[in-house]
């Protein structure tokens, strides 16, 4: 049944490996948790609302956070739903769970001088013309030009970028794909590094990725935070940030250089329009810090 399960979420929903392991992981502990309450084999039509409930407060007592039992809680409902649906429950008691609300932190940014500051120092070591470097400052210029997650940065190929419009073809989550815009910064490091760089990279087994690490093979996310991570600490009092952090600081500049919420939604990809307004309170928070600092009767 699990493995079913498994297949639902790969094939038909399409989710990501990750979310796909998370949620048949929730799958498992919350059968486990029923045998355990219930004498007996962890059957899926022993789970009830009760179940679901005595689930999460066992693992809100372990110390889960609200964000944590927010997603469990959402991963329980996915499972039985499609359990209802596959005829292994005789009714879905999903809608009746409530779940608290994660708390929505503010996700650090940089301001747009430290941005400055990144490519800068992302850029010197291109100077020399170092392949390495070339592909390094490529990354950090796309990611911050275009607000695009890690895995659909490392997912590129060399098909995906045209440069006469200055736009590349992203795959998104759930497979959606989009176009999204960079800029002449981002379009002079990539030709750079298409150019100059990526064939001193390429192996013979090299794929067609737009990306390549060291030894050929298509450049991995792991090697993307640790290349921002230790480019942006070069950067005096920025805040430890990864790819991520360079898609909020995106989203935010956009927003305070006047861009509305619809067009940073369909920039990030995101599939709907609550996500995109974490970064209006982003900008607020800015704006009064810097009301608090400037104005005198503050």
């Amino acid at each position: 049944m699990l493995r079913q399960y498994e297949r639902h979420l790969m094939l038909e929903r399409d989710l990501s490996p990750h979310t796909v392991r998370a949620y048949v992981g929730d799958a498992v502990t919350l059968l486990g948790h029923v045998a355990r309450n219930i004498p007996g084999n962890a059957d899926v039509e022993r789970i009830d609302l009760a179940n679901l409930r005595s689930w999460l407060a066992a693992q809100r007592t372990a110390g889960a956070s609200r964000t944590t039992l927010a997603r469990r809680a959402a991963a329980s409902r996915a499972f039985t739903a499609w359990a209802h649906r596959a005829g292994h429950l005789a009714s879905d008691p999903g809608p009746k769970l409530a779940a608290p609300r994660p708390h929505r932190t503010l996700p650090p940014v940089l301001r747009e001088d430290q941005a400055k500051d990144v490519m800068r120092a992302v850029s010197s070591g291109a100077s020399q013309g170092d392949p390495v470097a070339l592909r390094d400052q490529a990354v950090v210029e796309l990611l911050y030009a275009t607000g695009i997650r890690v895995a659909e940065l490392c997912g590129l190929d060399l098909g995906d970028v045209d440069y006469s419009l200055r736009v590349i073809r992203v795959l998104g989550k759930g497979g959606r794909e989009r176009s999204t815009p960079f800029g002449v910064p981002a379009e002079r490091a990539l030709r750079r590094w298409v150019d100059e760089g990526r064939n001193a990279l390429v192996a013979p087994d090299s794929p067609s990725a737009l990306f390549l690490g060291v030894r050929g093979g298509r450049l991995n996310q792991r090697a993307v935070r640790t290349l921002v991570h230790e480019v942006v600490a070069v950067v005096p009092d920025a805040p430890d940030i990864g790819p991520h952090g360079l898609r909020h600081s995106a989203a935010t500049h956009l927003l305070e250089g006047g861009a509305d919420l619809r067009t940073v939604q369909e920039l990030l990809g995101h599939a709907t329009l609550a996500t995109t307004q974490l970064y209006t309170h982003v900008t607020v928070e800015r704006l009064k810090a810097i009301h608090d600092r400037t104005h005198p009767r503050s």
